[in-house]
């Protein structure tokens, strides 16, 4: 077991390593196997409340040190992450269930967040516009929000906490985050680990691991933070909206998704399997752009059909350790029993099995279902596990209508021989992402990232990220006299 998680089992509050003072533990579970891997005591409401006045206590000196060096502090991070790669596989594998192809895939996205990250400390510039006043001049600041605070999710913990944390923290802000529970380690303390050891001044980062029975929203009540960045489920994702509206916060929030991967009658039919597979079963489709649909024009739903069962019954279950491993645990009994009760359901509603797997412990074997009744509630929702719905459709008036037909707008994908047409196909699906001739499940530092509808509100990468860590201040100077009219 890494030794990570002994001595990383600990709030880190202030620039200090300690333990909480809850009145509880939250026990830190492999998901495999179920090795105790971590007992750590929760953070209270009085310890939340510490950890976002150390951010603000720090923060405004952060912002004020020259960007370069600040930049000087991210180049260190990634060159841990890089010398450390062998140590965060472990926990990825160890605390979440993660393959060694899901921890590699993970590993390479945070290290290229981190050098997007570099660059943002650099990034932002004023402006100076033009003014109807003579001897005016209008000039614009961008500046750190000044505290961020960020909710990470348990299936992408590594990197979608640095997601958020890095560029915050390159942008000039202090930052408090808070891992979920099933992940404290790999999405909290390891991160802190990262930049304290990269030399980040410390009370700037915080990291606050409890649970809402102990705190409630203290987290994302707190006076301030100014921003709440949320990777979660929509329930709770709306409710953090709620909450944070009526407190003039705002909010980005990368929620649920049920995508599509498309397969249209022009289509290369083995690669089009090669990427529905992976789009789905990913992670054991523990992933939010996961291709919970696989959409298939009925005059090629026969030979694509052959191909994808066939590939889907070659997929190895069993311990994440092992590097033939393509689907391990899901993150816990309660999410394996509710997957079981999915597929129960479906074929109750009338749905044929062409594949059905077991279900022993956390191992949840890969589903294939088709023939679900068009009016079944589970084609709507967001099914996170290894449970794909094949569906065939007649032309494209009716597979764009059987994409749109869902309370969410993530990701999705579509596959065809002419390009132009899966771009034309692409812009009527209410999406905030969608893919021509590739998976559904993609991520890239610079591109806009989120979704639409019940997917979220908000984006992050690039341009969008400094958008969502910084305001804009309007300076104006007269270098004349204004005349007044009284």
């Amino acid at each position: 077991m890494s030794p990570y998680f002994s001595e990383l089992a600990q709030q880190y509050i202030d620039g200090a390593w300690r333990q909480g003072t809850g009145s509880w533990d939250i026990i830190d579970f492999n998901p495999y196997d179920g090795e105790k891997l971590a007992s750590i005591t929760i953070a209270t409401v009085d310890e939340v409340d510490e950890a976002y006045r150390s951010a603000a206590a720090a923060q405004r000196a952060w912002a004020a040190t020259n960007a370069y060096a600040r930049r000087a502090v991210f180049e260190k991070a990634l060159r841990l992450v890089e010398e450390r790669e062998r140590e965060i596989t472990d926990v990825i594998i160890a605390e979440l269930g993660g393959t060694r192809v899901k921890a590699g895939f993970e590993i390479h996205l945070a290290k290229e967040f981190l050098r997007e990250s570099i660059h943002l400390a650099l990034r932002p510039e004023g402006r100076i516009l033009p003014s109807p006043i003579d001897g005016k001049e209008n000039r614009v600041y961008r500046e750190p929000v000044g505290v961020v605070g960020v909710i990470s999710p348990f299936n992408f913990p590594f990197l979608l906490s640095l997601k958020s944390v890095a560029p915050a923290l390159a942008l000039g802000n202090g930052v408090v985050l808070k891992p979920h529970q099933n992940t404290p380690i790999a999405g909290g303390s390891l991160v802190a680990k990262i930049f304290e050891d990269a030399g980040l001044p410390g009370g700037l980062l915080n990291v606050v691991i409890t649970d809402i029975a102990e705190i409630g929203d203290a987290f994302i009540e707190h006076p301030v933070p100014k921003v709440i960045s949320f990777t979660g489920s929509d329930t709770v994702g709306r409710h953090v909206a709620t909450v944070c509206a009526a407190r003039f916060k705002r909010t980005v929030l990368e929620l649920g998704g049920n995508s599509a991967i498309v397969v249209l009658d022009d289509a290369d039919l083995d690669y089009a399997v090669d990427a529905a597979v992976f789009s789905r079963y990913v992670h054991q489709g523990q992933v939010c752009m996961a291709a919970n649909r696989v959409l298939v024009d009925r005059s090629v739903a026969d030979a694509f059909t052959e191909k994808f069962v066939a590939k889907v019954r070659t997929l190895k279950v069993g311990d994440p350790r092992d590097p033939q491993t393509v689907i391990g645990p899901v993150i816990n009994s309660s999410q394996a029993e509710a997957l079981s009760a999915v597929v129960e359901q479906a074929v109750e509603q009338g749905a044929t099995a062409l594949v059905r797997g077991t279900t022993t412990d956390n191992l949840v074997e890969p589903s294939v279902l088709t023939g679900l009744p068009a009016d079944s509630p589970l084609l709507r929702q967001e099914v996170f596990g290894p449970i794909a719905f094949l569906i065939t459709f007649d032309g494209e008036e009716e597979a764009v209508r059987l994409v749109n037909d869902t309370p969410y707008g993530l990701s999705g994908a579509v596959h065809t021989g002419d390009v132009e047409r899966g771009v034309a196909f692409a812009k009527r699906i209410d999406t905030g992402m969608f893919h021509v001739n590739d998976g559904t499940v993609h991520d890239e530092p610079l591109v806009p990232f989120g979704g639409e509808k019940s997917s979220g509100v908000g984006r992050l990468n690039g341009e969008t990220t400094a958008d969502a860590f910084t305001t804009l201040k309007w300076i104006s100077v007269q270098h004349g006299r204004s005349g007044f009219p009284f």
